[in-house]
């Protein structure tokens, strides 16, 4: 497990702490998300990343796994480094 995915997984744990979160379950399929929650979740990925989440970024598929918002960090911190 890479270091964000660890970073993403610690986070949800403490919302879905009795079930063991795996990295390609859709968190959204499993019902435990709302609006709410998908906006800390977006804050969260800001702020413990250091990178911008922009209106395109923001479609569900890249929030549904711990995958995919690991996919998401890495493409936006490779963009970063690029700039």
């Amino acid at each position: 497990m890479s270091e964000i995915q660890a970073k993403i997984l610690d986070f949800l744990s403490r919302f879905f702490r009795n079930h063991d979160l795996q990295s390609d379950e859709d968190i959204f399929a499993l019902g435990f998300v709302n609006s709410m929650f998908a906006m800390q979740l977006v804050l969260f990925i800001e702020q413990a990343f250091q990178i911008n989440i922009d209106n395109e970024d923001l479609e569900l598929d890249n929030f549904r796994t711990i995958n995919s918002m690991t996919r998401l960090v890495e493409r936006k911190t490779a963009f970063v480094v690029e700039k």
